[in-house]
């Protein structure tokens, strides 16, 4: 069953185009299930059943919570798509098996207060401090994923029109504009910072540790995760928070959803759609707090 794996994560790699954070996704949720098989004596793969199927998520459902238990039925269901279409296998015993409906949920977004404060931590005075100023300032006007940050490299950014090109997932390209906050860091960092932390090598990546290795989207957490415990904010706040608040900001001051989706590389509106629940819960929250007959 492992070859099959194998090739599955071929035909993923290859004619998909998928990242390697998600091939790396699949590979785990994949590896768990086919080790359950093994552990039921099933060692061919032709011969698993819907109940199987269901045995094993059943077995999740024990462990983990419920999105993680749709993500492996999805893995699960693309994995037995991919050996009928390839003849390894007669039929689809997943086929029949309903994705759970689960309840959106509203992802945290910061103030635009507490976004400043974050920003604002990093101290100039140190050349990581101008790479994190810069990481951070691109974050906030881009939206970019912290996956995509770290693939960013020198030649994607056109300083002089101010835009940047980024590859999101599936290899997708998108081009998305940068604000003239960003690119004043950016510049600051690429004459001040990048020069010292690559020590005269040639790495193609923008965002450099010291040493000049590229900085891993890991990495990157870390430091966002120090800056927002020393600005004091209280909220949960990880990389993806700084893509939920500037969607929601653009969104509060009257940017179309259209063209939000384009710049977040969101392949269905849909999923864009979750921040004008956001921006209506704050107004929401807004009216609560300050009109005199809402109470």
């Amino acid at each position: 069953m492992q070859i099959y794996l194998e090739a599955f994560l071929d035909y993923l790699r290859v004619e998909k185009g998928l990242s390697p954070n998600s091939i790396l996704s699949y590979q785990r949720d994949l590896t768990k299930y086919l080790n359950f098989l093994r552990a039921q004596n099933i060692e061919d793969i032709k011969k698993v059943t819907k109940e199987d199927i269901l045995d094993f998520l059943f077995s999740l459902r024990e462990k983990v919570c419920p999105s993680t238990v749709a993500r492996s039925l999805s893995s699960i269901k693309n994995f037995h798509r991919f050996l009928l279409r390839e003849k390894i296998t007669n039929n689809d015993p997943s086929n029949l098996i309903e994705t759970p409906k689960l309840e959106k949920k509203i992802p945290q977004v910061l103030s635009f207060d507490e976004v400043e404060r974050i920003i604002k931590t990093p101290n100039l005075k140190k050349v990581q401090g101008i790479r994190d100023r810069a990481i951070l300032e691109l974050m906030y006007a881009s939206g970019l994923r912290v996956s995509e940050v770290a693939l960013l490299k020198v030649n994607d950014v056109n300083r002089e029109v101010g835009f940047l090109r980024c590859r999101g997932k599936s290899s997708k390209e998108r081009i998305v504009p940068l604000g003239s906050t960003a690119l004043k860091f950016l510049e600051k960092y690429l004459k001040e910072a990048r020069p010292k932390l690559a020590k005269g090598g040639g790495s193609p990546y923008l965002f450099l540790a010291q040493g000049g290795k590229p900085l891993t989207r890991q990495s990157i957490w870390k430091m966002i995760k120090e800056l927002v415990k020393r600005a004091r904010i209280k909220k949960r706040v990880s990389p993806h928070t700084l893509r939920h608040s500037f969607a929601t900001h653009l969104i509060e001051r009257g940017a179309d959803l259209r063209s939000v989706q384009e710049m977040l590389g969101h392949a269905s509106i849909t999923t864009t759609q979750i921040y004008t629940h956001i921006n209506k819960l704050r107004l929401k929250e807004i009216h609560l707090r300050f009109h005199p007959r809402a109470k």
